[in-house]
């Protein structure tokens, strides 16, 4: 059981409006409501979108499912899809050399379906007996709440508990125009228009993502960068990633930041770019500016001093212990979190499992939400999916003389009959393109303490080893395992070459 928090006794026994009330209709959100309704409490969801500085807004259902991991894997696989047609004409297929992409099809197609999510959501809060409220909510003190709907017209609600699942919006650049003239991905993903000729700004996985799916579909897409290419993730293979995205022809500007953007008489954004290593300037125009340069908690409009909830003021985020804030009623879970992972499905176990532990009932264990070893995949062209630690992070916490990767770079069998080359000379399906690393800790019976994949179908490929790994796998857990051939997965039950042995570790064969 958490901290402060008791199962209730009888409905509305605390002679509050609600038993729970839940702020923020985004994936965590929802789950810790309709868990909480499951178990016979009184809940209220309080959404609203407030629209992106370019106007877009949109339903219930969070970044996830608007603006996030569901439109931009959709448009992830329609840039797959593009460049599989070289694939099906070497398998024998006869496909036109150049297609032509309908980018308004597309975003209609998308936004149909995540259409269809909203509706979905609204209907199961209805049926969970959840008060679905489309308002903007804020504390009027630590247990009250006013909405504010989208008329200018004001209610207050009184709440017995509370959980803060208001997730984070894109940050802006402090650069003249930057608010006025570029987009972020709230606004990238239902674009009426092709973006054509566009500038990512910013080396996150958001970044690289965008670019890599625009540049698959035609666009001239370039990615400026100020320092390090996703940061926090494996370096190895942060550079063997931005290495592909360059030779299939996304553009890097490295060590260089946007300075100011403008309008040119013919619609344009003239961007004036600064080298942080040389200090020179140079412009350049595009048709579009996506800025990819962090998050922000949506925290600002709450009024979390009237509840009394402490939170970190460089970027609005919320210390937790459990998901309980400082407020012993009164908790917090997603991307609100301070120093947790800003991640759809970890929100969502956090928030059922806390709907669970305050209101469960069936008998089942209280569990609390475990923030180590999360999975997790970077959908850039090659995608990228991890368990556990990079291997800088490995050195550092157990200690360079007790860490070795074992590696292997191999090339898909479905890649093998495609031997056409891009424009620029490179192959569309290179050799030894794709990585499998396996990061042990020696001092721990060869413990596997990281495991990254770089390739196709990564997050597909990981998921499974992330339960291994919850097990407490080790390197020989995964020679003893035989692997199903020929997959790509079987890569990480037949690796022998360790880095430091300084072996090739580049395939020679199938």
């Amino acid at each position: 059981m958490v901290e402060g928090s008791e199962s209730p006794t009888s409905p509305l026994a605390h002679g509050k409006d609600y038993d729970l009330v839940v702020i923020g209709g985004g994936s965590g959100g929802l789950a810790a409501a309709k868990e909480a309704a499951r178990h016979g409490a009184k809940v209220a969801c309080f959404d609203f979108v407030k629209p992106s500085e370019k106007g877009t807004t949109w339903g219930l259902g969070g970044t996830c499912v608007n603006v996030g991991c569901i439109p931009k894997k959709l448009m992830h696989q329609a840039g797959i899809l593009g460049e599989s047609f070289s694939d099906a004409n070497a398998f024998g297929w006869t496909v036109e050399e150049k297609q032509k992409h309908d980018w308004g099809k597309m975003v209609s197609g998308i936004q149909d379906h995540i259409g269809s999510l909203n509706f979905g959501y609204r209907t199961a809060l209805r049926e969970k007996k959840v008060d679905y409220k489309n308002e903007y909510c804020s504390f009027v003190d630590a247990n009250t709440v006013k909405g504010v709907n989208k008329r200018g017209v004001e209610k207050q609600y009184t709440f017995d508990k509370c959980i803060i699942a208001v997730g984070g919006r894109p940050s802006y650049l402090d650069a003249p125009g930057a608010r006025e003239l570029c987009i972020t991905s709230d606004d990238v993903f239902s674009l009426e228009n092709p973006p054509g000729k566009t500038l990512c700004v910013g080396a996150s996985y958001i970044s690289l993502e965008t670019a890599g799916f625009l540049n698959a579909l035609g666009y001239d897409t370039s990615v400026v960068v100020r320092s390090v290419f996703l940061r926090g993730f494996d370096t190895e293979i942060a550079a063997q990633i931005v290495g592909h995205m360059e030779r299939h022809g996304t553009r890097m500007i490295r060590d260089t930041t946007p300075q100011k953007f403008e309008k040119t008489e013919d619609g344009k954004i003239k961007v004036e770019f600064k080298n942080t290593m040389f200090g020179n300037k140079f412009k350049e125009e595009f048709d579009t500016v996506v800025l990819a340069v962090g998050r922000d908690a949506v925290t600002e409009g709450l009024n979390l001093p009237a509840a009394g909830v402490e939170f970190n003021p460089k970027n609005g985020k919320i210390p937790c212990v459990d998901e309980q804030t400082n407020v012993p009623h009164i908790y917090a879970i997603g991307d609100v979190l301070d120093t947790r992972q800003e991640l759809t499905p970890v929100a969502i176990k956090a928030g059922v499992r806390l709907a669970h532990r305050i209101y469960g009932d069936d008998g089942k264990p209280k569990l609390k939400m475990n923030y180590d070893l999360v999975p997790t995949t970077v959908f850039t062209p090659l995608e990228y999916g991890c368990v556990g630690m990079s291997e800088e992070l490995a050195k550092e916490t157990y200690g360079e003389e007790n860490i070795e990767s074992y590696l292997s770079y191999f090339k898909p069998l479905e890649w093998t009959v495609n031997h056409s080359a891009h424009d620029n000379g490179t192959m569309h399906r290179e050799d030894n393109a794709c990585f499998a690393k396996v990061i042990v800790n020696k001092a721990d019976s060869e413990r596997v303490v990281g495991l990254h994949y770089l390739g196709p179908n990564a997050g597909e490929v990981t998921q499974g080893y992330a339960v291994a790994m919850k097990m407490n796998m080790t390197k020989q857990d995964l020679d003893d395992t035989v692997g199903i051939h020929p997959t790509v997965s079987e890569q990480f039950t037949t690796m022998t070459i360790t880095r430091s042995s300084g072996e090739d570790p580049q395939s020679k064969g199938c």
